[in-house]
């Protein structure tokens, strides 16, 4: 075999080179695209392609006190229509965040500052915790998505509870501020304290301030009215739904403006049907953290829009005697302005503001 030349040789080598260079590059393009940032959070920051294929990870909805109350039974009743009805693919499990009225849970939700994944249900506490002093947080400290619903509050004792109506309650809180021990599931000057004595002082007790009143803010007022340790329990209506029926409490009287729901709760008369001319709305709302990004604030005005037009949404309503009362993030935040307000006055009323 004839020897090759130098040049040939080098031709070859070179010629090599180049064959391997171009098939790696062809084969492993190289990653051109930088390494997305960080959030606040630590988490990684949403490029503009995975936002527009939002949500694609489970989500995080909580309910600012134990199970069974209020804000647990709307926010899980959201997650389980969003699913039945196919509006939302991803997970959705409810976390349970109690304390403080509401406040361990808006404290929390500073730390997610920014995130696109949590989403937690309030009522008036995220207002009257920051009112009464019990938190220098507030709804200003969240992102607010939508109003969904009003409940009311309901009077509640045990089925062998001597009193019969909520004027019987009153005549005796006239005589004796001390002489019925109230409790509620949320904190001393929030919604169950504050509706209570809204009521009270209407109907003509004086020195609401004196009248006792337990928080239980692991959810465990209807059973501490079952066992006999207090007299009455302020709460939702649609909370004590199922001990009704059961007989086990007897509600009182209800802070609607007229008859709401079906069933049992329908049966319930209202504080001004005997004789009380003050009413209590208990709505809710669904909030996000602090920051949330704006094209997942507009992924759940229009899913949650879609969703209170849905048929499993209206039942549920019905069953839980709850008011439709949607409102999109513009109205729903011009609407918490004014009730900032509305309560800045009560509180101031009856003393207790801070």
């Amino acid at each position: 075999m004839k020897k090759m030349s130098v040049k040939k040789v080098f031709m070859l080598a070179v010629l090599t080179v180049l064959v391997v260079s171009l098939l790696l590059t062809g084969c492993a393009p190289a990653n051109t695209e930088p390494a997305p940032a960080e959030t606040s959070t630590g988490e990684p920051a949403v490029t503009e392609t995975q936002a527009t294929d939002y949500p694609k990870r489970a989500m995080e909805f909580i309910a600012p006190s134990g199970a069974g109350g209020g804000w647990d039974l709307t926010i899980r009743t959201v997650a389980k229509t969003l699913q039945d009805t196919d509006l939302v693919s991803v997970p959705m499990p409810v976390t349970n965040k109690e304390g403080g009225g509401g406040g361990v849970n808006l404290a929390y939700m500073q730390e997610k500052k920014g995130s696109d994944t949590l989403v937690s249900v309030y009522s008036p506490p995220l207002i009257l915790i920051n009112l009464n002093g019990s938190s220098q947080l507030s709804y200003k400290d969240t992102t607010p998505l939508t109003r969904l619903i009003t409940d009311y509050g309901a009077f509640v004792v045990s089925k062998d509870s001597k009193y019969q109506s909520i004027t019987e309650v009153m005549d005796a809180l006239k005589e004796d501020p001390k002489s019925i021990k109230i409790c509620g599931n949320s904190s001393a000057g929030s919604m169950d304290h504050i509706q209570f004595l809204m009521i009270a002082k209407v109907a003509g007790v004086e020195n609401v301030g004196e009248i006792d009143y337990v928080a239980f803010q692991d959810g465990s007022g209807a059973s501490q009215v079952l066992g006999g340790h207090v007299e009455i329990f302020s709460t939702g209506l649609s909370e004590v739904r199922g001990l009704i029926e059961s007989g086990d409490l007897r509600v009182l009287a209800s802070t609607a403006d007229k008859r709401v729901g079906t069933g049992v709760v329908a049966e319930v008369k209202t504080c001004k049907e005997q004789g009380i001319d003050a009413t209590f709305e208990n709505w809710r709302g669904l909030f996000g953290a602090p920051d949330m990004p704006d094209y997942a604030i507009a992924y759940w005005e229009d899913v949650l829009a879609k969703m209170v037009e849905t048929d499993e949404w209206k039942a549920a309503c019905e069953k839980n005697g709850w008011d439709d009362a949607y409102q999109n993030k513009e109205d729903f935040s011009k609407f918490l302005e004014q009730v900032n307000e509305d309560y800045k006055a009560v509180l101031t009323e009856i003393g207790m503001i801070q």
